[in-house]
């Protein structure tokens, strides 16, 4: 039978990798990261797993060797944060155009400088153009279900792409909360044995990997690679929904809470989604029509389906929780800003940048952003085009 106890979200993890088993964990650790490959190295010390467990001098390498142990034909895993996805970025992109599906978890935290070990998305969405697959959980309990559907929609044989497995830096890796362990059989059965393509190790039949590409096949090699992304949406439905036809909890690509009759909305990512949903169930009894709409695939991004969701809105808040230099907005606002636009959506938005660094965000914060979307809808315009909250001034 299942079991409920009380759980990190790193631990979470690591006892997901456990009953997924994988070939080869090659890691370095780093804060808030560190306890999913310290505990799992445990599972491998004491025997429970048959995991190949490769410790590394840097994420460089931990990467290298993971890429290198998925074209070998291996299921393959890690974990990191902040710098060192940063330092895995050479190694990202070479990853998933060599259509490696390597689940790798990201606990979300800042980048320096200067240093900052507490969270925000500034890993995550520094690395969103690798070409991976991007899922954001919101509590305990997602960041465990999401990593067992990493595994089929990474592998699935029309996508064969890395899937990252995001969650909140502390508010969740470090955070305790009941978790619903799932028993090893079904677990094992859902996520089913891994299927090699055209793995180096087939010395039958030998294959290039990663040869010399030049300007003669180099696009018509991205523009494959492209084809790959529908295929992993599709993926991400249906693993989610059989998800929930076997365990009770249903994914898809995001979750409408409040959101149908809904005027005013702000969509979020990641565990301010529950902070939201606190502000929204508040805004209700008082007689405001808010709904929020928490993004769970970021990559590839939804948005036909975002555009669907949030039509006949008045106004909408996008929160990010990372910063774009230089850029008009930030990166999940300039996403969502275009859905709306390709499906000929004007709807009034204001675009949300918070919780930099680890800075604490309340319903009553997330409440005062609501109240501001009736000026918004009705053509007034904020002072500054990027809405800075609860920064000091």
């Amino acid at each position: 039978m299942p079991e409920i106890k009380p759980m990190e979200g790193n631990q979470a993890v690591a006892e997901a990798m456990r009953q997924i088993n994988p070939d080869v964990v090659a890691a370095y650790p780093i804060t808030p990261s560190t306890e999913v490959v310290q505990t799992f190295s445990s599972f491998v010390a004491n025997g429970l797993v048959d995991t190949n467990y490769v410790a590394v001098e840097s994420e460089h390498s931990a990467m290298s060797a993971c890429t290198a142990a998925a074209v070998a034909g291996g299921r393959v895993m890690n974990a990191t944060s902040s710098q060192g996805l940063a330092l895995m970025w050479e190694i990202l992109y070479i990853t998933a155009s060599l259509r490696a599906p390597v689940i790798l978890t990201v606990v979300n935290r800042a980048l320096s400088g200067n240093i900052n070990i507490h969270c925000d998305h500034s890993d995550g969405m520094g690395a969103r153009d690798c070409g991976w697959v991007q899922l954001y959980g919101e509590n305990v309990q997602e960041g465990y279900d999401n990593l067992l559907q990493a595994v089929r929609i990474g592998e699935a044989l029309d996508v064969r792409l890395p899937v990252m497995n995001c969650i909140d830096g502390f508010l969740v890796s470090h955070s305790y909360e009941l978790l619903q362990v799932e028993d090893d059989a079904p677990v094992k059965d859902f996520v089913g044995p891994y299927q090699a393509v055209n793995p180096l190790l087939d010395i039958s039949h030998p294959i290039s990997i990663g040869p010399l590409d030049l300007w003669d096949y180099y696009f018509e090699h991205k523009r494959g690679q492209c084809d790959a992304y529908p295929p992993a949406k599709e993926a991400i439905l249906a693993v989610g929904k059989e998800f929930g036809k076997t365990f009770g909890r249903e994914y898809g690509l995001m979750e409408e809470f409040m959101l149908e009759d809904a005027e005013l909305a702000v969509v979020a990512l990641g565990s301010t989604a529950g902070v939201a949903k606190v502000a929204v169930e508040s805004l209700r009894e008082d007689g405001v029509k808010a709904g929020l709409l928490k993004l769970r695939a970021f990559r590839p991004f939804p948005a036909a389906e975002i555009a669907a969701a949030l039509q006949g809105k008045k106004a909408i808040a996008v929160f990010d929780r990372a910063i774009s230099f230089g850029a008009a907005s930030g990166p999940l606002f300039s996403e969502v800003a275009a859905a709306l636009y390709t499906a000929g959506q004007q709807i009034p938005a204001l675009s949300v940048l918070y919780g930099l660094g680890g800075r604490e965000i309340t319903p009553e914060q997330i409440s005062g952003v609501f109240r501001q979307l009736p000026e918004v809808a009705s053509g007034g315009q904020p002072a500054d085009p990027v809405l800075f909250l609860g920064v000091r001034e």
